[in-house]
């Protein structure tokens, strides 16, 4: 006899933890979650097919994981643009104090 389709543990966490890395992306803070998505994923696809199919919640997993990769672009383009900012910043601040001419 086969066994019962059962609900992967890790799938439901997957996609909770991809959610937090995309709503937190933009802040930086995302990446953490992000991460840990993207590694329970990979458990939760090995232990999918080792079940053979009797495993479900591959959707779930499937959209955490594209979550956690838009958080981490997010994060990205956030510390880029933080950087450029800076840069522009740093640009537009005067190099020293102006002296008059003819002082030594």
């Amino acid at each position: 006899m086969d066994p019962d389709p059962a609900p992967s543990s890790k799938a439901r966490a997957v996609f909770a933890l991809g959610l937090a890395g995309f709503l937190l992306g933009a802040f930086v803070g995302g990446v953490i979650p992000a991460t840990v998505a993207l590694l329970l994923a990979r458990q939760a696809n090995r232990q999918a097919y080792a079940a053979q199919g009797y495993l479900t919640g591959s959707a779930w997993v499937r959209r955490g994981r594209r979550l956690a990769w838009a958080g981490i672009v997010l994060a990205l383009t956030s510390l880029v643009i933080a950087s450029i900012a800076g840069l522009l910043h740093l640009a537009a601040a005067s190099g020293g104090p102006d002296f008059s001419p003819g002082t030594d």
